[in-house]
């Protein structure tokens, strides 16, 4: 017997679940979230790093005691060192015994910078020569972020270029729809929660766009070969058919995104949470959130938003009426009407058309163009024995 399970209805795609029926909650529920978003981040804003507001490091050597210690003990020069100064990230940098705690703090100038390092070196007991010191501008961050502006709108040109070409139009604004909902929905968390924004935020931010688009792409092709010809039958609607496609793709969507996200776990857990790596957590994190985005927006805003705009194409309207009017033709006792003809009362006693009786009924009906068959029985011409031969072994002329 079949296993009846959620988790075998998913690997056959039979688990039904309405996913494109109920996408007025979906768009509902994106819709809040986005509100959401925009709304942290205008009024919150970014916790933005060194590289985008300036600021300056301080890398101090790891043999003077923990983290944690450092950075109790920087802060407390920081806040005598100038008006708003102030530690604002540590993290433990290098390793192979090359490893240091590098210091970020608001932006200093040169006096204060110098006066800083020289009351470090006091408080760790270690020769300021020791502690290294660099200022960042935030010129290069703006310059990074103005990259990253350009490479991503032509990201996204080429996308809907080739999901024209591919696809259709419809599919290629569904797509292009799922990933800015993918980039809002992620900035927003970064906004809410308030994760630094670094350089490598931005590197991330343009890494899960590929994924995003992948996944969209797989559902996408299942739904175009469900629904290829779906005018020529009244089975289903387009809707209907592209649900079928979400249901039926489901699975591979999870172990795709499962697999995506096992390394980016353990980038980010073992990486920066166990090893300390700083680099890694800005780079795993966007990458872990936005991959989990990506997969939620692919199956829940993409695919729904496509049948939205597939129901405008009078055509496709044309043929949800003829299969819902079929529908309820059927629901009312009556077989639908032929070509011009009035629908006919299904009769009670009538016996349903099986595979054999209509195998019989074939073989009983005879083709277009048969001669009609003949009264003598026997296999041979004219019934005499012999295959066709007169009596006598002679043949006809």
């Amino acid at each position: 017997m079949a296993e009846t399970g959620l988790a075998a209805r998913l690997y056959r795609g039979e688990a039904g679940l309405n996913i494109v029926g109920r996408r007025k909650m979906w768009f509902t529920v994106a819709a809040v979230l986005v509100l959401i978003a925009l709304g942290s981040v205008i009024f919150r804003g970014f916790s933005l790093g060194i590289e985008f507001a300036g600021g300056n490091s301080f890398q101090v050597p790891t043999s003077v005691g923990t983290l944690e210690q450092v950075e109790d003990r920087a802060g407390e020069v920081l806040a005598t060192a100038g008006e708003g100064g102030r530690v604002v990230t540590t993290q433990q940098v290098g390793g192979g015994g090359d490893e240091f705690y590098e210091l970020r703090t608001t932006e200093l100038d040169a006096e204060q910078a110098e006066a800083v390092r020289a009351q470090l070196g006091q408080v760790f007991n270690i020769d300021p020569a020791e502690i290294a010191s660099n200022r960042v501008s935030e010129a290069w961050g703006s310059q990074v972020t103005n990259r990253a502006l350009l490479g991503l709108v032509i990201f996204l040109a080429l996308v809907t270029v080739y999901l024209v070409l591919r696809f259709e139009w419809q599919m290629a604004v569904g797509a292009i729809f799922a990933l800015v909902m993918n980039l809002v929905l992620t900035a927003g968390l970064y906004s809410i929660v308030g994760f630094e924004v670094t350089p490598s935020t931005i590197i991330g931010f343009l890494t899960i766009l590929g994924f995003a688009l992948y996944d969209v792409v797989v559902v996408f092709d299942k739904v175009q070969e469900n629904t290829r010809g779906i005018t020529a039958n009244n089975n289903q609607t387009y809707g209907e058919a592209a649900n079928l496609a979400v249901n039926q793709s489901l699975m591979r969507s999870i172990n795709t995104s499962v697999v995506a996200l096992l390394p980016v776990g353990g980038i980010l857990f073992i990486g920066a949470g166990l090893l300390g790596a700083g680099t890694l957590k800005d780079l795993g994190l966007v990458l872990f959130v936005g991959m989990a985005m990506a997969f939620l927006t692919s199956i829940t805003l993409a695919t729904p938003l496509l049948v939205v705009l597939k129901n405008r194409d009078p055509r496709i309207q044309a043929h949800n009426k003829r299969v819902l009017a079929r529908r309820s033709t059927v629901s009312r006792g009556e077989t639908p009407a032929k070509a011009g003809g009035q629908p006919r009362p299904v009769e009670r006693d009538e016996e349903p058309v099986t595979a054999e009786t209509g195998a019989l009924a074939g073989a009983a009906a005879p083709k277009v163009g048969a001669r009609p068959a003949s009264k003598r029985s026997g296999g041979a011409r004219g019934g005499r024995p012999g295959g066709g031969n007169r009596p006598g072994g002679g043949k006809r002329r």
